[in-house]
């Protein structure tokens, strides 16, 4: 056995959206980890995925990838594979196991997939290099509502940018925030710090399982979004920022926003 640890981004949706060469390093793994607690894979088991490579899949909480070393442990006697859903490499945590690896001297490979940082833009037609810093809202603990999400939304408002709105998930629980509490999330944050985020005729833009089969885009007013279907989890927000008109005749084209926002010349 060599030691190796593969890193591999699954994509968003399903099985077929794992690469080839992704799926090729898999099968030669010894061992493979995965995790899901920063996302998952849309309408896919893990025994789907365990079918495809026709290997055994470890599924591990937050607190041993974040916490115990048995990833990195493995790989210095085996070739080990860890899985996630989206891009490998878009969590901090995943990056400290590149980090690990390379002071131990394990090789290491990375295969991309899919990430809703690049298709939820495109899927709703706006810019990608015209969004400021994404947020994550996370769910309210008892009555404490953190400000620093409302802050940066704020931030990247005041500078025309467009803001993704990542929603949390309850790792223990498997709970996953709707699109209608994240709305009411920045109802009531604008309620208690009046900074001007939002109000019942700012335009959002919710994105349902973006990259599956079920995708659902709605663009609307706060007012009209809080009472529609809107879909099922996963749900990504985007707050628009400035719009150009080709991003405006996307939004009414693609999402179903109101005509009215498309500034007539």
């Amino acid at each position: 056995m060599s030691s190796e640890l593969i890193l591999v981004g699954l994509g968003l949706s399903g099985v077929d959206g794992i690469t080839v060469k992704a799926l090729k390093a898999l099968k030669s793994c010894d061992k493979i980890y995965a995790e899901f607690y920063t996302s998952f894979l849309v309408n896919t088991d893990v025994r789907d995925i365990e079918k495809v490579i026709d290997k055994k899949i470890e599924v591990l909480h937050r607190k041993q990838v974040e916490e115990e070393s048995t990833i990195i442990e493995d790989a210095q006697t085996m070739c080990v594979g860890f899985i996630t859903a989206g891009d490998v490499m878009a969590a901090t945590t995943h990056v400290d196991l590149r980090i690990q690896a390379k002071e131990l001297g394990i090789p290491v490979r990375i295969f991309h997939g899919v990430s809703i940082f690049s298709a939820c833009p495109s899927s709703v037609g706006l810019q990608p290099y015209k969004f400021g810093r994404a947020i994550t809202l996370p769910f309210l603990e008892g009555n404490y509502q953190p400000r620093s999400p409302y802050d940066h939304i704020l931030e990247n408002k005041k500078r025309g940018l467009h803001t993704m709105i990542l929603l949390d998930i309850h790792a223990d629980e498997m709970r996953y925030m709707t699109a209608k509490e994240a709305i009411e999330w920045l109802i009531m944050g604008e309620k208690k710090w009046k900074a001007g985020l939002i109000n019942e005729n700012t335009l959002l833009v919710v994105a349902s399982q973006v990259g599956s089969q079920n995708e659902k885009i709605t663009a609307g007013y706060v007012k009209d979004l809080i009472t529609m279907n809107l879909g099922e989890p996963l749900f990504t927000l985007i707050l628009p920022g400035n719009l150009h008109y080709m991003e405006q005749y996307s939004l009414v084209y693609f999402a179903k926003a109101p005509e009215e926002i498309i500034e007539k010349k």
